[in-house]
């Protein structure tokens, strides 16, 4: 009798499903079968690529639309692995940062361009005859346009961790292992999913790029709103542009709805506050979930093992620890071999650079190209200087008002998302009528794209702003200049950096697109690095796209070298919290 009963009450007790369980089985189960049919077509042969040509039918936009979101969803899944690995190491060990985060600047200057250039054959290659290796090459270049974003996030968030937060993770004993999960990443986590938003927008900036892929000879034009959109430019149809900017549109908002908005309501948790925030964001689909009976059943052995996992008590390799003497010096002899390494390799990739360019270019192509990386040099450091005065006042309006927040957010990541492409028009257009300088006018194609990079970073610093110094310097009665100076400003500072830092980077690499615009037959370019090697890449020219991109990478690592590292460190120093 005593066990009849324990069964009818662990019966009882069961989790009974109800009306919310239905709907979000319902969203799951259709996620599923479009992730499906997608992934289904990556099978195909190559020839079906010829066999069904990307057409302007609007019709085909709901298909197109589903295959480019499904390519630059598995990106950002790629690019948060690679984010938290990268970003964890380089945080982690003095003598890893010295390499990393300066090919993470060079990484971040190469032109999406220069990854197409040298990896197209590579994957098709690696699947002969099969859409998927064209597929992976897609999904690698929309990965160049999304991961640097958000492994500088994460590292400055690594690198800023409050030191009262810190001592107490000591105090707990915690292993390596267990602090990363418990105090790094939820620390991280705000900004880094602000990034990740603005990552996806520019996974759709460069799409146009990444599904049209023309380098020499070698032509692939995958099905999708990017190359809907050079078909679109080609045959001169603004009613088709109109078509994928809708069709952008909705698909921002589809996202942004079932992924992006449930993702900030739940991180809202981790802000790094000592009172009650004030408005929480909220998110319908979070809430739908939380509702349900039966699938928050079936998650709770994930949650036990997501527990299991964070909870390894597993340290660092001894080469990522802290010194276990906090005022050791660092060992004289194993930086200096680590120096000799870094020494040896960075000479001897430079000999073989020069020994490929000094055999097939002259004196007078490396001049060329030099003076055409001044010149952008010069049209980067003038747009980043606009795009602060412009969306650091805003940013940090919208930061401190969640509900704002909330709203703007579909908005900046459609505009951050707008390709510059679908500009052109009106850019060629207005230069020619008007008989302006493509040298000037051409420029603000550059900062299309890449001033929302600004604009989220500060975003989410002015989110990640502790309540609690908010009432202080309320109660010190600190308003107008001296608010923004002594309270604000240094509180944001460290996600400013981080923001323009790959602003900056992000406009070298827009240069490509932007410093040469076409419509139709008509085609303008601007003098600059990005028209050199958007033309070197349109000619199969192999050295000077090497030239190119080697120009491009001197000049962005030293501009941050001598410029952003600075300012980092600075905020590093001086303005972190804690």
């Amino acid at each position: 009798m005593r066990l009849q009963d324990l069964r009818l009450a662990v019966l009882t007790r069961a989790p009974r499903p109800n009306v919310w369980d239905l709907i979000a089985l319902i969203l799951v189960i259709g996620a599923m079968v479009l992730i499906v049919y997608g992934g289904k077509q990556t099978t195909l042969p190559l020839s079906a690529l010829d066999v069904s040509p990307v057409s302007l039918d609007p019709a085909n936009l709901p298909f197109y639309a589903l295959r480019t979101t499904l390519r630059m969803l598995l990106a950002i899944a790629c690019s948060t692995v690679f984010t938290f690995i990268y970003a964890a190491v380089a945080a982690k060990s003095r003598r890893a940062e010295m390499v990393l985060i300066p090919l993470l600047d060079i990484l971040q200057s190469v032109p999406i361009l220069g990854f197409l250039t040298f990896t197209v054959v590579f994957f098709l290659n690696l699947f002969p005859g099969r859409v998927l290796g064209a597929e992976l090459a897609c999904v690698f270049a929309i990965f160049t346009s999304q991961a640097w974003n958000m492994t500088f996030s994460m590292y400055q968030s690594l690198r800023n961790v409050p030191k009262d937060l810190d001592e107490a993770s000591k105090s707990f004993h915690l292993s390596g292992w267990q602090r990363f999960w418990r105090l790094d990443v939820p620390f991280a986590m705000p900004g880094l999913i602000w990034n990740a938003m603005m990552s996806m927008s520019g996974g759709w900036f460069f799409v146009v790029a990444s599904e049209a892929i023309t380098v020499g000879n070698t032509t692939v034009t995958l099905p999708g709103v990017g190359s809907y959109v050079a078909l679109a430019i080609e045959k001169r149809d603004l009613a088709a542009i109109g078509y994928a900017i809708f069709t952008m549109l909705l698909g921002i908002i589809v996202y942004d709805e079932l992924l992006f908005r449930p993702i900030v309501a739940w991180a809202d948790k981790f802000r790094f506050e000592q009172t009650a925030s004030g408005d929480a964001p909220t998110s319908w689909m979070l809430d739908l979930f939380r509702r349900t009976r039966a699938l928050r059943a079936l998650t709770l052995p994930f949650a036990a093992l997501n527990r299991a996992f964070s909870n390894l008590s597993a340290e660092w390799p001894r080469a990522l620890r802290p010194s276990s003497k906090p005022g050791a010096p660092p060992s004289r002899l194993i930086d200096a071999l680590w120096f000799a390494i870094i020494g040896i390799a960075t000479g001897y990739a430079a000999y073989k650079a020069y020994y490929y360019l000094s055999a097939n270019l002259q004196l007078s192509d490396v001049y060329e190209a030099v003076l055409g990386g001044f010149a952008t040099l010069l049209r980067v450091i003038t747009l980043i200087a606009l795009a602060t005065l412009i969306w650091v006042p805003i940013g940090v309006w919208i930061g401190l008002r969640p509900r704002i927040a909330e709203r703007v957010q579909p908005l900046a990541q459609f505009l951050a998302a707008f390709p510059a492409n679908l500009a052109f028009p009106v850019f060629v257009l207005w230069i020619v009528h008007y008989g302006l300088n493509s040298n000037i006018w051409l420029s603000p194609l550059m900062i299309l794209g890449t001033q929302w990079y600004i604009l989220f970073n500060v975003i989410a610093g002015a989110s990640a702003f502790p309540s609690d110094l908010r009432e202080a310097a309320a109660s010190l009665h600190l308003t107008g200049w001296r608010w923004w100076i002594k309270v604000i400003l240094p509180g944001i500072f460290p996600y400013y950096v981080t923001g323009a830092i790959t602003a900056s980077g992000g406009s070298w690499n827009a240069s490509i697109v932007a410093e040469v615009a076409s419509w139709g037959d008509t085609h303008l370019s601007a003098t600059g690095l990005g028209a050199y090697i958007a033309k070197a890449t349109e000619d199969g020219d192999f050295p000077r796209v090497v030239l190119g991109i080697a120009i491009m990478c001197i000049m962005v690592t030293l501009f941050n070298r001598l410029f952003w590292r600075p300012l980092y460190a600075f905020g590093e120093r001086r303005l972190r919290l804690g």
